[in-house]
């Protein structure tokens, strides 16, 4: 399995860096050699990653993916290695900007594609977390990456955003990208106790039956607290209803991109906690 996934939408508030960064860590647990490009000017990607151990090795750069951008910087000299298997390309200040300055620059919507090329010698999966908005940025990421995964939030503006975003992609694959394809749909937010929450599987399974992920990501205290102490959902709090989820839509990613069938044990849309379970439990 070799993939560059775009982690994707374009409505804000909808779990998406949650997702590209809990589940970049929890591939990287199962053994695969795991690259998570920050290429939202918030950064939240990587503080999300800030607050553990690094690596031992020596920080030699402060490079970021704006580098990548505009400068041509390799990949290579931007990556750095954050948790076991896992290296994180790094947002910066600098994206703010970076649109504007795209804009008048060749081959504008291919500069992070082109400096993909030598992320096969090391890594078998590429996350790129992306800006909440349609931007050179996020389509930079579009054509860079060979599928999408889509997190949507369980309320009803969601689907309206979700056929917004559907288009959009459309539009990619027809004029930049053939290749594009949509990994899959993940919900996320999910509450068992609300009845809405149920409403909108329902609807996102009857108008992509294929492409819904049997698990679903509920709401969770833990798993909201844990950006702001630099941690994934693992390191936070292992035993939470939102570790144990997304460490079940990482063994169904994995099986879905190797064209298996999902693993017997993933938590699907129906056995979703509500993400209560872990409220009272005293912080790590």
């Amino acid at each position: 399995m070799r993939r560059v996934v775009a982690v994707a939408n374009q409505k804000g508030g909808v779990g998406k860096t949650t997702t590209a960064v809990n589940l970049a860590f929890a591939l990287a647990e199962l053994g695969h050699a795991v690259l998570l490009v920050d290429i939202d000017p918030q950064g939240n990607a990587t503080s999300g990653l800030s607050g553990a151990a690094q690596s031992s090795e020596p920080q030699q750069s402060t490079l970021s993916v704006y580098d990548i951008l505009i400068r041509n910087v390799p990949l290579v000299d931007v990556a750095r290695p954050v948790r076991p298997r896992l290296d994180l390309a790094p947002a910066s200040q600098d994206l703010v900007g970076a649109g504007i300055e795209l804009a008048t620059l060749e081959r504008r919507e291919r500069r992070l594609q082109e400096s993909l090329t030598d992320w096969q010698i090391k890594y078998n999966i590429v996350l790129i977390d992306t800006p909440p908005s349609l931007d050179l940025l996020t389509l930079n990421a579009l054509v860079a990456a060979d599928s999408v995964l889509i997190p949507i939030q369980c309320e009803y503006y969601a689907l309206e955003g979700l056929s917004s975003l559907m288009a959009t992609i459309q539009r990619v694959r027809t004029a930049l990208n053939p290749a594009l394809e949509v990994a899959g749909i993940v919900l996320t937010m999910f509450d068992a106790r609300n009845r809405l929450s149920h409403d909108v599987a329902r609807e996102v399974r009857a108008h992509f039956p294929d492409r819904l992920f049997s698990t679903a990501i509920p709401r969770n205290v833990r798993l909201s607290e844990s950006p702001s102490h630099g941690l994934s959902i693992f390191e936070y709090e292992a035993r939470s209803a939102g570790a144990e989820s997304y460490r079940a839509l990482a063994a169904e990613f994995a099986a879905r991109m190797d064209g298996r069938d999902a693993p017997a044990e993933v938590e699907t849309v129906e056995r979703a906690g509500d993400g209560t379970d872990d409220k009272d439990r005293p912080p790590p």
